[in-house]
């Protein structure tokens, strides 16, 4: 399998209001931004975006590690799913979300890591660029 690494971050300006999303996804010295938006979200819809749609550009079964500075998503991911999964996702915000990523990530396997918010990384800080851009679309009115 490809190990590749998937670099997110989500943006909500309001939360809720407009937001964005932002990924990057490395394989070697090869990348592939993933970017997009909603017109009224949540910051955490947005992180957890960032990741599924990072997955769907994924074309084949791979090792991915997921880096994300969202302590919802790495946590999400690594530590409360299979519980929600049990649970049947009750009284879990976001479960269409949840269930999304369930179906993309299923092919792969995933590993989060969770890295400070603005510190300094340089892929979380070019996400966290991307995804306020594309926020930044939908409050000007250009993605509508």
């Amino acid at each position: 399998m490809k190990k590749i690494t998937l670099f997110s971050d989500g943006s909500a300006l309001g939360n809720p209001g407009p937001g964005g999303f932002g990924a990057i996804l490395r394989y070697g010295t090869n990348e592939k931004i993933v970017r997009g938006g909603e017109p009224h979200t949540t910051n955490n819809r947005m992180e957890l975006r960032a990741v599924i749609e990072g997955l769907k550009a994924l074309k084949e079964p791979c090792e991915v590690t997921i880096v994300s500075d969202s302590s919802y998503v790495i946590k999400g991911i690594n530590e409360w799913l299979e519980g929600w999964v049990k649970r049947n996702f009750a009284k879990v915000k976001n479960p269409d979300l949840w269930r999304e990523y369930l179906a993309v990530s299923a092919p792969h396997a995933i590993r989060g890591e969770w890295v400070r918010g603005h510190d300094g990384h340089p892929e979380n800080e070019e996400c966290d660029r991307i995804a306020r851009e594309e926020a930044g679309k939908y409050k000007e009115g250009l993605n509508t």
